[in-house]
């Protein structure tokens, strides 16, 4: 929950992490190679600091405590825990190995204790990834990227072995729809036609009569189909076509493809290719809809990434949850029929937006919240806050982490990194951070 300062001069807030460090999505979800991504940090440390904010990490809000025992010690209460899982693609052969979320791979290589232990088998020349978000192009450029453009990045020393002995040549981001319809931005997008190494391969049929559907389209949406196209269909100049002849490396866009089943290997003992429905688009605008066509194309791989998109898990049996939806009924951020409970983020939303949007999002619920208190909506008198929850933890055995013993660990992945030139070195395993705080 953000803090209110402005508005509010005796708010206090204090914040409940599953994770013993702070920043979430930010630490765990934005690509190494993306910094500059990460400076939002400095603005929640600006935050953290203010004598009437507290962090308490190492805390599962669900588990280590309930929503009725938080709503019971505070006037109110935000639920901003996002989407942690990831979308089944439900099709046969997803269980066997050489199979995994992208999610799972991008908590991998950026150090999420869930998935340190993930160790995917990059020794196959051709990786499947299906969907076609900023997620998949992430995973994809982190696949083909030469790892000496990674050793300076806090990539995880793990991941950053792992990716140099990789021998993934080719990438396949697989979506059912077409060009109009990719999920992913144009800032991403051009970084991954001009990768290092890497060429793009896009089948000029794909785009046939793209350029008069292009004259309708948002101009978000427009210049993003433009780069599309031109990459497609117009011939490099010199000095473009020498980068892409030298390029040891691949990554392509297919099109109009819906994955039907992952294939066995002859043994059966892991993935060896993708079965794919082959489609075509029916409707108009963002209301067009994949169509198999009856046809079908099998595409060998070794590995398979599933990218097509995340969802919200219930927290508590107390909250309301939509499991279709995959969010918490709430209208403007208030959760329906629960007076003083509130939710931001995609558990409020749905899983789509970047830290932006997410950010706006929770602006507002936090305008909700305080409008609810001015209107006399949220219980008057005083309540206990962090004392009632810190004896209900400590009787559970469960030791917060407070922002003071963060900054300790902070400092110890910065004095890791710096021997190898590298940000910092994150800690990986929660029992080593809870040892090096002496809990």
């Amino acid at each position: 929950m953000e803090d209110k300062d402005r508005e509010h001069p005796q708010a206090h807030v204090d914040i409940y992490e599953k994770q013993p460090v702070p920043f979430g999505l930010v630490r765990f979800g934005v690509a190494p190679d993306h910094p500059e991504v990460k400076n939002v940090i400095n603005t929640f440390t600006q935050t953290a600091h203010s004598g009437r904010c507290a962090f308490w990490g190492n805390v599962e809000v669900g588990r280590d405590v309930t929503v009725p025992e938080l709503r019971e010690a505070y006037h109110a209460v935000v639920l901003s825990y996002g989407a942690e899982d990831h979308r089944a693609l439900e099709i046969p052969g997803e269980e066997l190995p050489g199979v995994c979320s992208a999610r799972a791979f991008v908590g991998w290589y950026n150090g999420l204790p869930e998935n340190r232990e993930l160790e995917p088998d990059l020794s196959y020349d051709t990786a499947v990834i299906l969907g076609q978000g900023n997620v998949a192009l992430d995973v994809a450029r982190i696949l083909l990227t030469p790892p000496e453009h990674l050793e300076r990045t806090d990539i995880t020393k793990a991941a950053l072995g792992v990716l140099r002995q990789s021998r993934v040549k080719t990438v396949w981001l697989v979506g059912r729809r077409g060009p109009l319809q990719v999920a992913f931005t144009i800032k991403e997008l051009r970084e991954m036609i001009q990768l290092p190494g890497a060429r793009p391969i896009l089948d000029p049929a794909d785009f046939l009569g793209l350029q008069d559907k292009i004259k309708e389209v948002p101009r978000p949406r427009k210049r993003l189909t433009e780069l599309l196209l031109r990459t497609a269909t117009e011939k490099p100049g010199p000095e473009e076509a020498a980068r892409r002849a030298s390029a040891s490396r691949a990554w392509g866009l297919r099109f109009f493809r819906s994955p039907q089943q992952v294939l066995p290997s002859p043994d059966g003992r892991r993935a060896a290719g993708v079965r794919l429905a082959v489609t075509r688009l029916e409707g108009v605008g963002e209301a067009t809809r994949a169509v198999p066509t009856g046809d079908m194309e099998d595409l060998p791989c070794g590995l398979v990434l599933s990218s097509v998109g995340y969802k919200s898990r219930p927290v508590d049996p107390s909250v309301p949850f939509d499991s279709k939806l995959g969010v918490i009924p709430n209208v403007e951020g208030r959760v329906m029929d629960v007076p003083g409970l509130y939710c931001s983020g995609w558990v409020k939303r749905g899983p789509t937006g970047v830290i932006a949007t997410t950010m706006t999002d929770s602006f507002l619920t936090g305008q909700m919240l305080l409008q609810d208190l001015k209107a006399g909506l949220l219980p008057s008198g005083p309540r206990p806050g962090y004392a009632a929850i810190q004896a209900l933890l400590s009787s559970r055995g469960v030791r917060p982490v407070s922002f003071s013993d963060w900054e300790k660990l902070d400092a110890e992945e910065v004095a890791r990194g710096q021997g190898t030139g590298k940000p910092r070195e994150k800690l990986v395993d929660p029992q080593e951070m809870l040892r090096l705080l002496g809990h």
